[in-house]
């Protein structure tokens, strides 16, 4: 893959796993398998990759990883708390390491103003280890999607890098 400073972050995610022997998921809702797509451009992705879930709609989410009906009912699908039961459930499912979740509003029906456009949630698991973040971005759907698969892949790769300096410590 060339020098470690000329690797994509998808390269860096990838060789890191291959590296460190683990196993990586990802649980897509706004981002619909772009961020499954960018990882399985990279050479090699098939020693760590295991599956990718698009969990679109409410009941993909409860079916495919087990979000609970209460916390989509409780704080809707756009919410920390569905990013981190996608994360977990995800992972649980697939039996990976590493799982990455994303879920937010990438943008309304055309010719309707929404507040909530840009809002997303990004939850990534690694060995039991879950965090959320929440992001706003701007501009349009496309955008939105771009940057959230964006900020999923750098939070997977600080999770990864953070949880295993941890462990050596």
């Amino acid at each position: 893959m060339g020098k470690k400073e000329q690797m994509t972050l998808e390269e860096s995610i990838v060789q890191y796993l291959i590296d460190h022997e683990m196993t990586i998921t990802t649980v897509e809702s706004c981002t619909g398998g772009m961020i499954s797509a960018r990882l399985t451009d990279v050479s090699g992705v098939s020693e760590v990759f295991k599956q990718g879930f698009v969990t679109y709609s409410n009941k993909a989410k409860r079916k495919m990883v087990g979000v609970k009906k209460d916390t989509l009912k409780q704080y809707t699908a756009v919410s920390e708390q569905t990013a981190w039961e996608m994360a977990r459930g995800g992972a649980l499912e697939a039996d990976a390491d590493v799982c990455v979740s994303v879920t937010g509003y990438a943008g309304p029906p055309s010719g309707q103003e929404d507040d909530t456009v840009g809002l997303v949630y990004i939850g990534c698991y690694v060995k039991g280890r879950i965090i959320v973040e929440e992001h706003r971005f701007e501009g349009d759907r496309r955008a939105i999607r771009e940057q959230a698969a964006e900020a999923a892949l750098q939070l997977v790769h600080t999770c990864m890098t953070k949880n295993q300096k941890k462990k050596k410590a």
